[in-house]
């Protein structure tokens, strides 16, 4: 069976909508420690190299089949279901389940960002 975005299963606020209405959202490069768990599995360090709003990409040494689903939890904050869209050569991106809120986008840019300024130290 074909699906589109117009499809009524992907309505506004899942990724796949928001991929289409918005595809010039940018991700963010970070060095993020996390832990992530594929479904069935037991949960393992990872490291979150980019971050947005629909998804991540992380490094994952285990090749992970697409589509499944798999929970990231980030430091300081609950677990967060995405789906893993690709796998290649130790590093797998995923789209989250729903938008990641701005305000964590924003808090973990903050902590973790590669192109932050090294904050002053006094």
């Amino acid at each position: 069976m074909s699906t589109t975005w117009h499809d009524s299963r992907f309505g506004p606020g899942s990724y796949e909508h928001s991929a289409q209405e918005d595809r010039c959202v940018p991700r963010q490069r970070v060095n993020i420690p996390a832990t992530l768990r594929i479904s069935g599995g037991t949960s393992f360090h990872t490291v979150v190299h980019d971050l947005g709003a629909g998804g991540f990409a992380a490094f994952s040494a285990e090749p992970l089949p697409e589509g499944v689903a798999c929970w990231l939890t980030l430091p300081g904050l609950d677990a967060v279901q995405a789906h893993v869209a690709w796998w290649r050569e130790g590093r797998l991106g995923a789209a989250f389940s729903g938008l990641l809120d701005p305000a964590v986008i924003d808090e973990m840019l903050n902590s973790y960002s590669e192109a932050r300024s090294p904050k002053a130290v006094r």
